[in-house]
């Protein structure tokens, strides 16, 4: 070859364009080497992404192979090139990409989603240094190749999103402690017509039945957040959903005050005296969980179901961070889901209109956050990055949908570990 005495990194845009007419692609030198520039270093990069995708735009698909594989060839004849301009090798080959990050850096990473026959992928290290690294990876019953140093768990910003949600449960009980003072009083406004509450008769051993299903997806979730490589992600996202939903549900429960939804519950306007007295009692419902089986009794809390939210979240958790391989975890998950609702409802603890309410909006928040985290739409939306900043914040350097990696966290005992990875 007429350039191969020089290093492909110190090539002009007239040696490239060499290149290309000895490999046979002379009718590409106008467009790539006059219209774009393409020198030595940026002909390396060169992905079939690139070639693909604007603004190259080749259209002739046996053309694009061609050249990605006389690329794939100059690739391995300067490996030692390639590590010294910080590429990974064998970059052609990926439908790579960049993306952006919080703090303004290109990113490129290899976002193949190529199906594996195998149990075991190998997963290039974030350094570059080539696939030397072996993770168990499960995406919805497909194994699939994914970066490993792509995925920054920023526990900082976990750490962020759990002092967001204690926050917000504490201010929730405190909202309570507040409605629960302004609870209608039930001689002068009775239970209102409810087209469930009239039709069933109340289960009174319901309601605990409902929190033991939740205390189940509970343990569910911790152990998926156990195994889970990137379990700080996971939980980054769950406290964010958890506490968002909960603010929002403080505002409804505030500002609208619904009667009791049946007679058996003992509610009458509570003053707790000082704010001392009223703190004292939220932080004995925050403490508790708000849950009956603590020993908690709380009123007014109706617009809309704090129990549906907990329950329909963890069980989306639950099913959206397992394998779809899995369907008699996510049938457990969906049955503890669907009962804790119906005995909700059958306790008379909720008006229908709470637990649907609560359902609507637990699902499609999750259902937007992670569409948003997928398709990373965000990034070029400055609509949503203002009336969303909380969530651009927390997953700016999340590139696309986390892989349902799982391997054990701890050393013992070995056959765990063999057995997770």
């Amino acid at each position: 070859m007429a350039t191969s005495e020089d290093s492909v990194g110190s090539w002009s845009c007239k040696q490239v364009a060499r290149w290309l007419q000895v490999e046979g692609f002379g009718e590409y030198v106008e467009l790539l080497c006059e219209q774009h520039r393409l020198d030595g270093p940026s002909l390396l990069a060169l992905t079939e992404a690139d070639l693909r995708g604007p603004p190259l735009g080749l259209s002739v698909l046996g053309d694009i192979k061609r050249l990605i594989i006389a690329l794939c060839r100059l690739q391995r004849q300067n490996q030692t090139q390639l590590e010294e301009l910080g590429l990974p090798a064998g970059l052609s080959l990926g439908a790579t990409g960049g993306e952006w990050s919080c703090d303004g850096d290109d990113r490129r990473y290899n976002g193949g989603n190529r199906s594996s026959n195998g149990t075991e992928l190998r997963l290039r290290n974030g350094d570059g240094s080539g696939y030397n690294s072996v993770c168990h990876t499960h995406s919805n019953g497909r194994y699939r190749r994914h970066l490993a140093g792509r995925l920054d768990p920023e526990v900082w910003k976990t750490i962020i999103s759990s002092i967001y949600v204690f926050f917000v449960f504490g201010f929730t009980s405190f909202v309570m402690v507040i409605v629960h003072e302004r609870v209608p009083d039930m001689r002068t406004y009775p239970p209102l017509p409810d087209i469930f509450l009239d039709s069933v008769p109340r289960i009174p051993w319901a309601f605990a039945m409902a929190e033991a299903c939740g205390l189940i997806l509970c343990y569910m979730c911790l152990l998926v957040l156990l195994l889970h490589k990137h379990r700080s992600i996971i939980f980054r996202r769950l406290c964010s959903l958890m506490g968002t939903v909960f603010l929002l549900r403080c505002c409804t429960m505030f500002v609208t005050s619904l009667s009791v939804p049946g007679q058996h519950l003992k509610c009458a306007s509570k003053t707790y005296g000082d704010s001392w007295g009223k703190i004292q009692r939220a932080l004995l419902i925050w403490s508790g969980g708000g849950m009956t089986l603590t020993g908690v009794q709380t009123c007014g809390d109706y617009m809309f179901s704090g129990h549906t939210v907990v329950i329909t979240l963890l069980n989306f958790f639950v099913t959206e961070y397992t394998p779809r391989t899995w369907n008699l975890i996510h049938t457990i998950s969906w049955v503890l889901n669907l009962f804790g609702i119906f005995f909700i409802l059958a306790a008379h603890e909720h008006y229908s209109i709470d637990v649907f309410i609560a359902f609507y909006i637990t699902t499609r928040l999750f259902l937007y956050y992670h569409t948003l985290a997928n398709t990373r739409a965000f990034q070029q939306s400055r609509r949503a990055r203002i009336w969303f900043p909380m969530f651009s914040f927390f997953e700016c350097n999340v590139n696309g949908p986390v892989p349902n990696q799982y391997h054990w966290p701890f050393n013992k005992p070995a056959f765990m570990k063999s057995l997770i990875g």
